[in-house]
């Protein structure tokens, strides 16, 4: 059973920064892309930042220049450095580790933006 374990959510003020953590709960060879999806209360969940396993980047509009995703493929753990965070940020984080033909999600983590 491969378990997905995010950490890093926390209460942060307008301005601040905060960096994501999702782990793999067992070395897996084949993971391809990982993922940082968020879901705020009423709204539908939404891609936030793309890593390949190459390295490469993809970010929502919304948050290019703030969010900086990577990703550690000798621990199998991605990354979401959040900088200048707004209150517009404040969301479910959900993490997504693409595997074969499928793919697998973490429970998510809490970040709230406020002052």
């Amino acid at each position: 059973q491969v378990q997905l374990v995010e950490s890093g959510g926390d209460l942060v003020q307008p301005g601040g920064s905060l960096r994501l953590s999702c782990a793999v709960s067992r070395s897996i060879s084949s993971i391809g892309d990982r993922e940082w999806h968020r879901q705020a209360p009423g709204k539908q969940r939404e891609l936030v930042a793309a890593i390949t396993a190459g390295g490469s980047t993809n970010y929502a509009d919304s948050v290019k220049g703030r969010f900086i995703v990577s990703r550690d493929n000798t621990k199998n753990t991605v990354y979401l450095r959040m900088n200048s965070l707004k209150p517009e940020d404040t969301a479910v984080y959900y993490c997504y580790a693409a595997v074969g033909t499928g793919g697998y999600w973490g429970q998510g983590t809490q970040v709230a933006v406020s002052s």
